[in-house]
């Protein structure tokens, strides 16, 4: 397996304890120059080409994240989605760093209300590792607010105080790298108001650190069902036996687990990558839910497939895959437009 020759190389004197340990991986995430020179078998001066890359968008990834790339290829799809690019500081016209005008529905700090009934609070910049192809990859180095916990219980207040709020959305960053007991305090706190009746958590911890998806974690969440995880793979080699078991943890603990999914150049736009993404997502239970068409944000321009490549690929998927393997294809508009289906009809 890829996974396991990419620890021998690169991680060949760790033991098995640490690195099934959650916080080890955190603590080793690759986040330097000098750490990426070494990943790339390059020299340092070689690597410092990629300075303005990190520099603009910095990078961190887990060693298990890590592991999963097969090194001699280039174009590899985990790669692609992991280590910086220099094609990141290429810029299309038309793309910006809020493409969805998230900012402009923003009632409080980091809380957005832009649809009647729920509202998604950005409770974290941080993340486990940082996706190349972030949405919101322009926020990746905003200082953690002076008056953290303070702002959250602005969130708090205004969504007590706005009633037709019946859902609502963690995200960020990764809601999961908050403390535990942070966690567990917002949600203690969403669940005492009466009129919010189903919490949501975007995390992709499961795919990129599913050592963290711990029993501790699980009978925490357990307390504030309804709860649902969105999490997102985006190509069947993250599909791994820890992936699937931190999947696993969730449904065992009453936690449904959907994906969704990023339509990305070179990682997932063909039929069989998609195909066996899905199904691979079937085997372990989780729900795929929408597959997003890539948005024109600065720094991911590289990554944006044609919407008609992508509908002809959801068109043979239509096809040739059961139902419920079937996500719906979807671009995501600004101005609470809401998400446009994609997905073509066909009458043949």
């Amino acid at each position: 397996m890829v996974e396991e020759n990419a620890k021998s190389n690169l991680f060949q004197n760790v033991s098995e304890d640490d690195w099934h340990n959650w916080r080890w991986q955190i603590e080793n995430r690759i986040h330097t120059l000098s750490r990426l020179a070494g990943i790339l078998n390059i020299s340092l001066p070689e690597a410092d080409r990629y300075k303005d890359v990190i520099e603009t968008y910095h990078f961190s990834v887990t060693p298990y994240y890590l592991s999963l790339i097969d090194m001699s290829d280039e174009k590899d799809p985990v790669r692609l989605q992991c280590l910086p690019d220099f094609r990141e500081l290429d810029y299309l016209p038309g793309s910006s760093d809020d493409p969805l005008e998230e900012e402009r529905d923003m009632i409080v700090p980091d809380l957005i209300h832009r649809y009647p009934d729920r509202c998604l609070a950005m409770v974290t910049n941080t993340c486990a590792a940082y996706c190349r192809h972030c949405n919101r990859k322009h926020r990746w180095k905003e200082p953690k607010p002076k008056h953290f916990r303070k702002n959250l219980r602005m969130m708090i207040d205004y969504i007590s105080q706005t009633k037709q709020i019946r859902e609502v959305i963690l995200s960020g960053g990764d809601p999961l790298m908050l403390k535990i007991e942070t966690l567990e305090w917002f949600l203690h706190s969403l669940k005492s108001i009466p009129h919010v009746e189903v919490i949501r958590i975007g995390s992709r911890i499961p795919v990129v650190l599913p050592m963290m998806i711990d029993q501790n974690l699980c009978d925490m969440l357990q307390k504030y069902r309804p709860l649902w995880l969105i999490t997102q793979f985006n190509h069947p080699r993250e599909i791994t036996p820890d992936a699937a078991g931190a999947c696993e943890m969730l449904l065992e603990a009453g936690i449904p687990v959907m994906n969704q999914s990023v339509l990305l150049k070179g990682v997932n736009d063909s039929y069989e990558a998609m195909r066996d993404l899905l199904y691979g997502l079937q085997r372990i239970s989780v729900k795929p839910y929408y597959l997003f068409q890539c948005e024109p944000v600065k720094g991911v321009d590289h990554f944006r497939v044609d919407v008609w490549k992508g509908m002809e690929i959801m068109e043979k998927l239509w096809r040739n895959i059961s139902g419920l393997c079937m996500p719906r294809y979807v671009f995501d508009l600004p101005g609470g437009r809401g998400k446009m289906p994609l997905q073509p009809f066909s009458f043949l």
